[in-house]
């Protein structure tokens, strides 16, 4: 593996007081060269004129390499650090969302007219027409966010608390990106029924459900009992965020090539909740050679430990990973790091496709077959060609919302796709551009209105 590149989700701030003398800070950025870190702002805090106090902000690739470079700080002779701020932690302190009132409270007309006894009049004629919700409260912009914890990003089953941060930062993508209202709703409950339950009786609230970091099999059942039990649309994007993104990313690398999604042979490596969702959009989409693996390899009519879902992709073919990868046109992974060799890229066809999406350390690193493929993508935001759901749930459901869609469908997903991908013009489009950025504020309305048009097309919009 080689090392990771300094990033801000590992940066610290050295506040440190050095004598006011010229060349000082030029030692200071050395040291912190010399071990690999990254200077991104560098602040003086105070200046008298026998020292300087500053604040420097450095990138690190991880927890590990920040002890290092604060000792090579410590090392230099005239420097005296005061203080070590790890910008992140900084960042969550007091969470990362609040909410607040729409229209002012100053005069006692306003309170009588938002609360009692004003508030009550919209309250009886909501209990007389249901559907008024929709229209006298926040339900029609607003997203509940549910997890268990079990399955948190790639750090395994944290618990609803160790999943909050995660839930927020989600909130806060749907506000940025869709004016959505999101809340964070972490459930101290790993169990299918009282999960459905749960949501159930919180859903008069909501206008839709985002299911987040939900582990697989589970998530599968919790969803479409949902869909099924629920009169509003029920998204789980660990699945369907993923599939929509991977395969605009693969229209457009498939361009590239000049190969065709109906001919080229795909290797998906994880057979969880993305793998398996990437893998059903793939066939929606007319990819007609897809072959599943998971961590014991192919998924094969050979192995008898396979879940329902993973029956649903058995092959005929068996073998390991290497084995399914020889001749491939496509590598899709969302498993775990270092699962994929340069020898294993080197066996697939001419001009391969890799996306690597394991997060934060992918399945192989782009920097080990820079030479060996035609298309490389990652789930990292400091490598080009980025696999993020932010470009798919905010336009998706905002759309749904819009159009008060009573169910989400597998077109709506397809055409969320291929709105994102068109984003990305013919002169546009190279081995290093195949996806818009996320910052790109076209994607989240173009997201919108295809799904808007979809579900209008399809008869499952309620506007």
């Amino acid at each position: 593996m080689v090392n990771l590149t300094p990033n801000p989700s590992f940066s610290l701030t050295i506040r440190l007081q050095v004598p006011n003398q010229s060349g000082m800070l030029a030692a200071i950025t050395q040291a912190i060269a010399s071990v690999g870190g990254n200077c991104s702002h560098i602040d003086i805090v105070e200046r008298t004129h026998k020292f300087v106090l500053r604040d420097i902000s450095i990138d690190a690739a991880s927890t590990g390499h920040v002890e290092e470079i604060v000792q090579a700080v410590r090392a230099l002779p005239d420097a005296r650090i005061i203080k070590v701020y790890d910008r992140t932690f900084q960042l969550h302190q007091g969470g990362k969302i609040h909410v607040e009132g729409k229209i002012p409270l100053r005069h006692q007309d306003d309170l009588a007219m938002a609360y009692t006894p004003g508030v009550g009049r919209i309250c009886k004629a909501i209990a007389e027409d249901p559907e008024r919700v929709f229209e006298l409260t926040i339900k029609r912009n607003t997203v509940a966010i549910v997890t268990d914890g079990s399955a948190v990003l790639g750090l395994g089953n944290l618990g609803p608390a160790g999943a909050l941060p995660v839930m927020e930062g989600k909130a806060m993508l749907f506000k940025t990106f869709a004016d959505l209202d999101a809340f964070p709703i972490c459930l101290n409950t790993q169990d299918v029924e009282e999960i459905v339950q749960t949501v159930k009786h919180i859903a008069p609230v909501f206008g839709g459900v985002n299911l987040e970091d939900i582990s697989a099999p589970r998530c599968f059942e919790i969803e479409a009992r949902l869909q099924r039990e629920l009169d509003i649309p029920v998204f789980h994007d660990d699945q369907h965020g993923t599939a929509i993104v991977t395969l605009a990313a693969l229209v457009n690398a498939l361009k590239l090539v000049n190969k065709s999604l109906e001919q080229v042979r795909i290797v998906i490596n994880g057979a969880g909740a993305a793998g398996v969702a990437i893998a059903r959009l793939l066939k929606k989409a007319d990819a007609a050679n897809i072959l599943m693996c998971d961590s014991l390899g192919i998924i094969s009519s050979d192995r008898d430990d396979l879940n329902d879902f993973k029956q649903e992709f058995i092959s005929p073919q068996s073998g390991s990973l290497a084995d399914a990868m020889k001749g491939a046109d496509v590598f899709l992974g969302v498993s775990v790091p270092g699962v994929v060799t340069p020898e294993m890229v080197r066996s697939m066809a001419k001009d391969p496709i890799v996306f690597a999406m394991a997060n934060p350390v992918p399945e192989i690193q782009p920097e080990l077959v820079s030479d060996d493929v035609a298309v490389m993508a990652t789930g990292r935001s400091d490598y080009p060609n980025q696999i993020n759901n932010v470009l798919a749930f905010p336009g998706l459901l905002r759309g749904t919302l819009d159009c008060r869609a009573e169910a989400i469908t597998a077109t709506m997903y397809l055409e969320a796709a291929h709105a994102i991908a068109s984003l990305v013009r013919k002169s546009e489009l190279n081995a290093e551009h195949i996806i818009p950025s996320v910052f790109d504020e076209r994607v989240a309305p173009a997201v919108a209105a295809a799904v808007k048009q979809a579900a209008r097309d399809i008869g499952v919009a309620r506007n």
